[in-house]
C-alpha cells in the first residue's frame, strides 16, 4: 500500500497547520541541496589540506639552536632525498645534544656524528652514523658559496651521503688565479660559472666542493654564529677544544598548523 509523505508527516510529527506542513516538503529539496553543497565545500577543503600536508617539505626552515647562538637554515628542494631525510631527523630529535666535532676556520664547520651525544674529553669523533646512505643528488645551480648546507660521506666511488652527517661552509674569498687553480687540480678540468666565480670572489665559499658533496640547504639567518663555532680553538683532530653542542633542532612553523 502506498504511503504519502503528508500521511507519514502526520503520524510521526507534532500536531502542524497544512499550511507549515506544505512549508516543509516545499523547503526541503533545498535543504538537502545545501547541504549537498556544504558537503562539497567540505571536500574540497579537505582535498586542499591535504595538498597542503603533501607538501609540508617543502620550502622548509630549521632552528639549529647551539651553544655559541642559533643559525636558520632554508632546505632545498632540488635536493629532495637529502631534504627529507634532514627533516625526518629533526622531528625525532635525532640532533639534539650532538656535538660539532670538527671545525676549520674559512673552511667549514661539522656535526651530526651521533656518538657524540655522550663524549669523551679527547676523543676523536666522525665515524657515528645510522644504518644507511643516502644517494648523491647533484644539481649545476647548487654550489658551495658560504652558508650552504651538505651532507659528509666517506670516500665511496658513487659519492654517496652520510645518513645524519652535515656541515656548513664558512670558506673563504678566492681570486680568478685561485679558482683557475682549483678548477684545474680539483675539479679535474671543469670549468666555474661565472656567476658563481663572482660570488666565490665575494662572498666566498669553498669551490673544490662542487659536484663531490650534496648540498641541500643554506643559512638565511645566523651566519655570524658560523663564524664564531670556526673560529674556535681546535686540537690536532680539528675538534673543538670547548664542546659545542646543538641543544636542540627544530623545523620552524608554518603558516595553518604546518
Amino acid at each position: 500500500m502506498k504511503t504519502s509523505c503528508a500521511s507519514v508527516a502526520k503520524k510521526y510529527l507534532p500536531p502542524a497547520s497544512s499550511s507549515t506542513i506544505l512549508f516543509f516538503f516545499v523547503t526541503l529539496p533545498t535543504f538537502v541541496a545545501q547541504k549537498n553543497n556544504h558537503m562539497k565545500q567540505l571536500i574540497l577543503f579537505i582535498s586542499f589540506l591535504f595538498l597542503l600536508t603533501s607538501a609540508e617539505a617543502k620550502k622548509r626552515k630549521v632552528k639549529i639552536v647551539t651553544t655559541k647562538g642559533t643559525i636558520v637554515v632554508l632546505l632545498s628542494d632540488k635536493t629532495p632525498k637529502h631534504r627529507d631525510n634532514f627533516i625526518k631527523l629533526v622531528k625525532q630529535h635525532f640532533y639534539d645534544s650532538i656535538l660539532f666535532h670538527r671545525v676549520i676556520k674559512d673552511f667549514m664547520i661539522q656535526a651530526g656524528d651521533p656518538d657524540t651525544k655522550k663524549s669523551v674529553a679527547g676523543a676523536r669523533y666522525g665515524e657515528g652514523g645510522l644504518n644507511y646512505t643516502i644517494p648523491a643528488e647533484f644539481d649545476t645551480s647548487l654550489f658551495h658559496k658560504r652558508g650552504v648546507l651538505a651532507a659528509a660521506r666517506d670516500n665511496n666511488p658513487a659519492k654517496a651521503s652520510s645518513s645524519c652527517q652535515f656541515y656548513i661552509v664558512q670558506g673563504k674569498t678566492f681570486t680568478d688565479s685561485s679558482l683557475d687553480i682549483v678548477e684545474v687540480k680539483r675539479l679535474g678540468g671543469r670549468r666555474i660559472p661565472p656567476y658563481q666565480r663572482k660570488i666565490y670572489k665575494t662572498i666566498g665559499g669553498a669551490p673544490h666542493l662542487d659536484r663531490n658533496y650534496t648540498i641541500f640547504g643554506e643559512v638565511v639567518k645566523g651566519i655570524g654564529v658560523v663564524d664564531r663555532i670556526a673560529n674556535v680553538e681546535r686540537d690536532q683532530y680539528d675538534r673543538p677544544k670547548e664542546d659545542i653542542r646543538i641543544i636542540k633542532m627544530r623545523l620552524k612553523k608554518k603558516f595553518l598548523f604546518f
